[in-house]
């Protein structure tokens, strides 16, 4: 089990939480978080590159010009390859860039996010992030504790701390259902409320 300091508004230390899934550093894996990671950038990706091969041109119906007597090579369609104006060979189509995840792979690289966090020193978890909404009161709660780059994780998607982050420039806002490994990554301190962190340990139950 391991316990986990839990912080009140004025950041000051007000209980623990105890935790039965393992946040120990031999649960971290460093290899989920890169699958996990890979696949979410591979899954933004639109695949909407696109181009005309010989059969979407328009057009090459007759012959250019005669088989014999010009000197030139044979050709059999303006819409060659080969012509001006003609088709273009193996060029990129439309696709689907994304990739399936298992489950359990990201719970794995969550549980290792977590864990690499908290080893780190760089976990914060607060009983309620209390917030009006004012950015510039955000970034002064932020900086002032030396948690900037942050991510932030509430459990309400409405809560008002989450439009105070949002014009933040080094800081990101999430809510817990949308929890992503890869932002957890890009910033290097996470802040989380308890009843966020909780619902994401009783993920991985």
């Amino acid at each position: 089990m391991t316990e986990i300091v839990v912080l009140n508004e004025k950041f000051e230390s007000s209980g623990k939480l105890a935790s039965e899934v393992a946040l120990t550093p031999e649960v971290i894996s460093t290899s989920a978080v890169h699958q996990v990671v890979k696949a979410t950038l591979a899954n933004r990706r639109q695949g909407n590159a696109s181009t005309k091969n010989r059969a979407a041109t328009n057009g090459g119906g007759a012959k250019p010009f005669k088989q014999k007597g010009t000197g030139r090579a044979r050709q059999g369609s303006s819409r060659s390859p080969l012509m001006v104006g003609g088709g273009v060979a193996f060029g990129p189509t439309p696709r689907d860039f994304s990739q399936k995840l298992n489950k359990k792979m990201v719970l794995r690289a969550i549980q290792s996010v977590v864990a690499d966090k908290l080893q780190a020193g760089k976990l914060t978890v607060i009983e309620e992030l209390k917030s009006s909404g004012k950015t510039k009161e955000m970034f002064s709660l932020l900086d002032s504790r030396g948690l900037l780059p942050a991510l932030v994780v509430t459990k309400d998607g409405q809560s008002p701390a989450l439009r105070a982050v949002r014009n933040l420039r080094n800081a990101k806002g999430l809510e817990v259902d949308g929890f992503s490994v890869y932002e957890s990554v890009k910033f290097e301190n996470l802040v989380i409320e308890k009843a966020a962190l909780e619902t994401l340990l009783n993920r991985m139950v």
